[in-house]
């Protein structure tokens, strides 16, 4: 049994997911303890190894369903390596701060499923960069024991100034401790906040989307995982017009 088929400790199995992303008829005072809890096993300092594999997740929405991609590219080429999806049912409305219950147990449905497990994975959401720390890169990367990043469009909390030129970042602070990066990776778009999630340093992390950077606002990681939520998206919407 290796570190992808654990959750803290234990074999990867429905009641574990059920336990840490499925909301139940918890509220939303159970849940935040729930985050808590979670985040108190949280390390921003870097504990892996090399990087082989790097993955991406994004998540869409059709009518009542969710949809949920991992896309796992070569680190450094970034070329895609496997894709993978799955679909379930929306069980928890959108509400700011609590995206985990909502997102988290199809996105770590996904991850299990993958057949070439990434060393990384890159969330196109919030890391440490979240009022409880408890961002869905950083509560996944906690649960799942999976380095991981953040990359997000717009800020939760924090304070900050804007990078102008391309390449340049700009600190996140927020309490008085920084929380992440703006950086602007491209001349077209506006800046993108750049956080650890889980077992990657603030350092790290800005380092690690640069390199996945080809010229898009997005890193490859997730940028390929947009464009493949998307399409997944409508290939089912297709499959339900004709039936």
């Amino acid at each position: 049994m290796d570190r992808y088929s654990q959750l803290y400790g234990q074999p990867s199995n429905k009641n574990e997911l059920d336990h840490w992303f499925n909301p139940g008829s918890r509220t939303l005072k159970e849940l935040r303890n729930l985050q808590e809890t979670a985040i108190h096993n949280l390390s921003i300092v870097d504990g892996y190894g090399n990087i082989d594999r790097i993955a991406g997740t994004d998540c869409a929405y059709l009518d009542d369903r969710i949809v949920c991609v991992m896309v796992v590219l070569d680190y450094n080429s970034l070329e895609v390596i496997e894709k993978k999806y799955t679909v379930q049912k929306v069980v928890f409305p959108y509400i700011p701060t609590y995206l985990n219950f909502r997102e988290g147990k199809a996105i770590a449905s996904t991850f299990l499923e993958l057949g070439n497990k990434p060393d990384m994975v890159m969330f196109d959401s919030c890391g440490i960069n979240h009022p409880t720390r408890a961002g869905m890169a950083s509560y996944f990367g906690v649960v799942m024991d999976v380095p991981t990043i953040g990359v997000s469009k717009k800020t939760l909390c924090g304070i900050w100034e804007t990078p102008v030129e391309v390449g340049e970042s700009r600190k996140l602070i927020y309490n008085e401790e920084q929380v992440g990066w703006l950086l602007k990776s491209n001349k077209r778009s506006n800046h993108i906040i750049v956080a650890p999630g889980h077992k990657v340093s603030l350092e790290s992390c800005l380092e690690i989307v640069k390199h996945c950077l080809k010229g898009y606002k997005l890193p490859e990681p997730t940028r390929l995982a947009h464009m493949y939520a998307n399409e997944v998206k409508k290939l089912a919407s297709e499959e339900e017009v004709k039936e």
